[in-house]
């Protein structure tokens, strides 16, 4: 689970960086390094770039599909349809496309995504105190993610235009290398970043449900649902935790950031058009054209990528403070 609750970076450390999130009830392990320290913040962001670049890669397939429906719905109707549409004109291998720009535009994305979510969160925190970053705290996870996000998105947009323009524009090129030059020596610099303002609108909102939603999940299946508290779980059982709230998290994740998908997906294949030209030929029903394909792939992958920063957190034996708990000083109020 990601450190939810940043105030517990300040408990963490009176405590000398020691007390982390068991993975069960045995003894607590020993730890690599203090919560908040630089390698901690690295160690962060490569789980970031594993989770992200991984699991969009893994599904780059059901995401060429659902681009495909959201610039050309006439010939891609459904998924299913839409796969069939795809290996009678492209082969199997076809299915594959753009998996080059996926994977590393995601893992840049993931490594600013997670990385500066820790940061944001430790300083928003010693800003706000231990008593109102728990009383805040779920705007301070909506703030922390946010602002890591803005930056994050500033990695991913000149390769995810890239994917685009791989995926849904035959005959323009069917490789990074192909296609990165040829727009650049047509478009210039800006063929790269014209996506970028719809990118955040896709992707803050995205990302802001992803914490705050799965940190509030966690919390709640910790607190009504599972039958024992969370430091007598197992690994097993933790992780099926994290996996679950992370699936919750996705289906929101999907539904807030699926317009703005949309319009990057038209924008990135149209040259000279504008977000706002693209939205008003849209309409507000075609939108939402490829919303369950968006949500089976976000829910799977939203859920998947925690699991593995969980993992890569538990590899690296990183601080993992518990769920959201109340300070003493506001338990001694009540």
């Amino acid at each position: 689970m990601c450190d939810a609750g940043g105030y517990r970076a300040l408990q963490a450390r009176s405590a000398g960086g020691s007390k982390g999130r068991l993975w069960a009830a045995a003894a607590t392990e020993v730890q690599s390094c203090e919560y908040g320290s630089t390698r901690y913040l690295l160690l962060c962001g490569l789980g970031g770039m594993l989770s992200c670049g991984l699991t969009h890669t893994a599904i780059v397939a059901l995401d060429l599909v659902k681009c495909r429906m959201q610039v050309d719905s006439g010939k891609y109707k459904g998924i299913l349809s839409g796969f069939g549409v795809t290996l009678r004109d492209d082969g199997l291998r076809g299915l594959a496309r753009g998996w080059a720009p996926t994977f590393l535009g995601y893992s840049m994305q993931g490594l600013f995504k997670f990385g500066l979510y820790e940061v944001f969160e430790i300083r928003y925190t010693e800003l706000l105190g231990q008593e109102k970053a728990y009383e805040w705290r779920t705007s301070l996870y909506l703030a922390a993610s946010a602002s890591a996000e803005f930056f994050a998105d500033l990695a991913l947009a000149p390769l995810e235009a890239v994917k685009v323009r791989v995926q849904t524009q035959p005959g323009y090129g069917s490789t990074l290398r192909a296609v990165a030059p040829r727009m650049y020596s047509e478009e210039g610099l800006w063929a790269f970043y014209k996506g970028v303002a719809p990118l955040w609108m896709r992707q803050i909102p995205y990302t802001m449900m992803k914490f705050a939603c799965f940190e509030r999940t966690v919390e709640a299946l910790y607190k009504y649902v599972v039958p024992k508290p969370q430091s007598q779980c197992t690994k097993a059982e933790q992780l099926a935790v994290t996996f679950v709230a992370g699936y919750i998290a996705g289906i929101f994740c999907a539904v807030v950031s699926h317009p703005a998908d949309s319009v990057i997906s038209i924008l990135n294949k149209e040259k000279g058009s504008t977000a706002f030209e693209v939205l008003r030929k849209l309409g507000f029903g075609g939108v939402w054209k490829g919303l369950l394909a968006r949500i089976i792939m976000i829910g799977t992958l939203t859920a998947l990528q925690w699991f593995i920063y969980d993992s890569v957190k538990v590899c690296f034996k990183l601080p993992r403070p518990p769920v959201a708990q109340a300070p003493e000083s506001l338990k001694k109020q009540k």
